[in-house]
């Protein structure tokens, strides 16, 4: 099997099981809210910074898809792209954790560049990119027999096709779907060249209460068109086209409420002049 190499493990989160297990049992701890009764989980947002960082946000939002029957399969939306950016997929092959590879869905994957244009990524011929590895030991732990298809999608409208086809796809194959959207709020400071409010406590108040918590809003509301429209206007998301689509994806299977289970920032860690959002949702 062609396997595509865990490039950040060792570095943002462990390279062995036994400590990735270890990071996760604490992670547990931090337990979120529980899902509210009866809600069947379709997908939900995920942060992807090192899991010093937001690991436990990510974590708690995968481990709402452990079941005794893991779902077929996991559409991972993902990658730092721009509005005129291609659309990325890997269609065949796997792709390596600490505890194991995991299998891409290659059936569904192909049906997918069917209908959309994209650029086709393989185990040894990929674009280096966080958002969708750091998720994969957690799905990998929760979820082990599921399978993967990671795809990449820019902040545009065609975002929103895809998640939508993609579940139609899933319905037409007979497949237990869950959809998976990465990404960091805002990258605040003059580290990352965004800095409107200047330093100090009243700019990390305004990135808190302000700027991340209207795309929050967009997120809860189930409003891809509107996160795509927030993030480009206002910098609070690096990857909003991976959350429209599984927004859009989620909406098609059924969802019709969001819950939001943690938000954090990188300077509860690490006080200082930048910082990095974070959120985990559930739908």
């Amino acid at each position: 099997m062609n396997v595509r190499r865990a490039n950040f493990a060792g570095t943002w989160y462990p390279s062995a099981a036994a400590a990735c297990e270890r990071e996760i049992k604490r992670f547990l701890k931090d337990q979120a809210p529980p899902t509210a009764a009866g809600i069947r989980p379709n997908g939900g947002i995920v942060p992807h910074a090192g899991w010093y960082f937001s690991g436990s946000i990510a974590c708690n939002v995968i481990h709402r898809f452990s079941s005794e029957k893991p779902p077929d399969l996991f559409v991972l939306f993902g990658m730092h792209l721009h509005e005129g950016s291609p659309s990325y997929i890997m269609v065949e092959g796997a792709w390596d954790t600490p505890f194991g590879p995991i299998e891409i869905e290659e059936d569904f994957a192909k049906k997918l560049t069917e209908r959309f244009s994209f650029h086709i990524e393989t185990p040894h011929d990929y674009i280096q990119d966080n958002t969708i590895e750091l998720q994969l030991p957690f799905i990998k732990y929760f979820c082990g027999t599921s399978r993967i298809v990671p795809v990449g999608v820019p902040p545009a409208g065609r975002a929103v096709s895809v998640g939508e086809v993609a579940a139609e796809i899933a319905m037409t194959l007979g497949k237990d779907i869950r959809f998976i959207g990465s990404t960091d709020l805002t990258h605040y400071g003059y580290n990352y060249g965004f800095a409107p409010m200047g330093v100090g406590t009243d700019a990390m108040e305004w990135v808190r209460d302000k700027n991340d918590r209207r795309i929050i809003d967009a997120m809860l509301a189930l409003d891809p068109e509107r996160v795509i429209a927030e993030a480009l206007a206002s910098h609070n998301a690096c990857c909003a086209g991976a959350v429209a689509a599984a927004i859009a994806g989620a909406k098609v299977m059924g969802t019709k409420q969001a819950q939001l289970l943690a938000y954090a920032t990188s300077y509860d860690k690490s006080p200082g002049d930048n910082l990095v959002g974070y959120v985990g949702i559930l739908f």
